[in-house]
């Protein structure tokens, strides 16, 4: 249906440029025809004016006034001369003169009606009279104040290198009116046919629009506005498996809300549990109420992160769960469950993989509720609440800490920087690494929590130790509405200092609002602070990045510069990339330099900054300028 209502308004605009395009080629065709006659006339007047100048010059010597003053039998003969010129296209022919006052008066003038005097004076309303007189050049004055006149042509008549009188040569209207007359009835024709079409199109966009208006309701259920069974039908009739994953919801104890308060409050929650799922998911995601409580969403699968729909199911989990629902006065707190297909792809048929989805919620459900759970092959995997609340423990006892690692100048072999690491220490003072918890608590209030108290830790290090620090953000966070004004309210907070902080961005995450992201690094570095490109040269995409992302410093991936010394690729690589840095004026820091051989090829390569355990390993400790390499 959407593609028919495009269709009809291609053809609508298609129909429209076609009347406005033949529109203005009949007014260009009728200007041009206007200033061919108008040149073919001109030159005809200019040949008549020479015509009555050099028939002037055989009887004017010296002074035109005063001779043609002293005998009206030779005006009377130049004047009948004139009007032999007269015809439907030249309406006036008359010579004046300028007196010493400046005015303008007849010499002669060859009309047969409504006649100028010898030495009457003529009002002129143009000041090229007075351009042809000084420069002693014909003009054109184009009469558009005038009903009967066209243009008018001046030719100076000069005797002795002065100028005697102007010779005018008025053009009727007539020839202009007749080329409109003629052209007039083709254009009202194309203005007719283009209503006429318009209006049809017009009333066939208008019943299209109607149809659709009216096949899309049937498609909508009426209590929570989303799509309804009707619409999953015609759906899974036209879905690609591997285009999507699914999530199937279901409140938890939704019963006991219609027991307790009342069918009135179960509605007004299907209603908002439905608008908090439409508000986490994206424009080509679909959202379905399945039945009852239940919602499936299908999320459009991205292939380079095949972790999305974990995330944006945890994501409405948690939400919902702080959310506090207000019913008359009355406050309502409640849980979602989710299972999740992974791939539809393995599944025989979408009805195979909804009946997967459900399978998963059951189990979640069974489990103790307010969870999600999905299965990788024959068994499924669930991020576990007991470790997400050992997290934010460790968070709140202050177990969570930064280690630093010092980055190098190459050349003068001192500390310019750090890069601030994040850790936990467990119950038995042991060392957590990132990758063991931030999967657990990503897109939760616990990370935004974990990012806040880092964020105060390197601001605080930075005011004690006067040192700059990098430290590490995923593209997802600058677009999480929540932890970017976290992040902005941190840099409002410590203005003075966020000049000292880089923010290191992972590289390898993919990005599909590319202008979002931009419009707020770039908000981010008026503050001061740096934004560098982490593991540069491992992810997708690595020079078009520079088109959205004001990029200070690149970070050269690991993996490139562990095997620089051996690989000849990757010392190819490396060196393109330092090659391309300094083209762009940005900064290189060179990761994981791991021997003193791999730091000479870095300085041979001119790259300014250097990291890894063969300068210095990440510790707790601010280390200082008088440790050199």
């Amino acid at each position: 249906m959407k593609f028919i209502i495009k269709v009809y308004i291609a053809l609508f605009i298609t129909i429209l440029l076609s009347i406005v395009y033949l529109y203005k080629s009949l007014y260009q065709t009728e200007t041009s025809l206007n200033k061919n006659m108008e040149a073919l006339f001109v030159a005809q007047a200019r040949e008549i004016a020479s015509n009555i100048s050099q028939h002037l010059h055989s009887h004017i010597h010296h002074d035109a006034y005063l001779e043609l003053k002293a005998q009206p039998k030779l005006r009377e003969n130049m004047e009948h001369s004139l009007m032999t010129v007269i015809t439907d296209c030249y309406k006036y022919v008359y010579v004046l003169y300028r007196d010493k006052a400046g005015n303008y008066r007849f010499l002669l003038d060859g009309s047969k009606t409504d006649k100028g005097e010898f030495g009457e004076k003529f009002s002129v309303m143009s000041p090229k009279w007075d351009e042809v007189y000084k420069s002693q050049k014909s003009a054109i004055i184009y009469q558009d104040k005038l009903d009967t006149l066209w243009v008018t042509y001046l030719e100076p008549f000069i005797i002795d290198g002065r100028t005697e009188a102007i010779i005018a040569i008025d053009f009727s209207v007539g020839f202009p009116k007749n080329v409109k007359a003629a052209t007039e009835p083709m254009r009202d024709i194309l203005i007719y046919i283009f209503v006429l079409i318009g209006l049809l199109l017009l009333i066939l966009l208008y019943q299209t629009i109607l149809n659709y208006k009216t096949k899309k309701e049937s498609f909508i259920d009426p209590l929570t506005q989303v799509y309804n069974r009707h619409y999953l039908r015609e759906f899974l009739d036209s879905i690609n498996n591997d285009s999507y994953q699914l999530i199937m919801f279901d409140i938890d104890y939704f019963k006991k809300v219609n027991d307790h308060y009342g069918h009135d409050a179960g509605d007004y929650i299907l209603k908002e549990v439905a608008n908090l799922i439409k508000n986490e998911i994206r424009l080509d995601d679909v959202l379905v109420r399945f039945g009852g409580e239940e919602f499936l969403v299908f999320i459009k699968k991205e292939k380079k992160n095949a972790d999305v729909v974990i995330h944006i199911a945890e994501r409405i989990r948690y939400n919902l769960e702080k959310e506090e629902f207000s019913f008359n006065d009355m406050k309502i707190f409640l849980t979602l469950s989710a299972g999740i297909a992974l791939h539809l792809e393995h599944f025989t048929s979408i009805h195979e993989a909804i009946k997967h989805a459900d399978n998963m919620l059951y189990i979640a459900k069974r489990e103790g509720r307010n969870r999600v759970v999905y299965s990788k092959s024959d068994t499924y995997k669930h991020l576990n609440i007991r470790e997400i609340n050992d997290i934010k423990e460790a968070i709140e006892t202050d177990n969570l800490f930064c280690e630093f690692q010092p980055i190098y100048n190459v050349r003068s072999k001192k500390i310019a920087k750090y890069e601030a690491l994040v850790r936990l220490r467990d119950n038995d003072g042991g060392v957590v690494y990132p990758k063991e918890f931030l999967e657990t608590i990503a897109h939760t209030a616990v990370y935004r929590d974990m990012t806040k108290a880092i964020l105060n830790s390197v601001f605080e290090t930075i005011k004690q130790e006067s040192v700059y620090i990098s430290l590490n953000l995923n593209f997802s966070d600058i677009l999480d509405d929540n932890i970017f004004e976290l992040i902005i309210d941190e840099l409002t907070s410590h203005s003075s200092i966020a000049e000292w902080l880089t923010i290191e961005l992972l590289e390898y995450e993919p990005l599909d609002e590319n202008r979002i992201v931009k419009k707020r690094l770039e908000e981010i570095k008026r503050y001061g602070v740096k934004i560098a490109i982490d593991d540069f040269g491992s992810g997708y995409a690595n020079y078009d990045i520079f088109n959205f992302v004001p990029v200070d410093i690149i970070k050269i991936d690991a993996l490139l510069i562990k095997k620089i010394d051996k690989s000849e690729l990757s010392y190819s690589i490396v060196k393109s990339i330092a090659t391309l840095a300094k083209e762009l004026n940005v900064e290189v820091v060179a990761e994981f330099v791991a021997s003193k051989e791999i730091l000479d090829i870095i300085e041979e390569l001119d790259i300014t900054y250097a990291q890894g355990f063969y300068l210095a390993k990440p510790q707790e400790e601010i280390l200082h300028d008088d440790n050199t390499v």
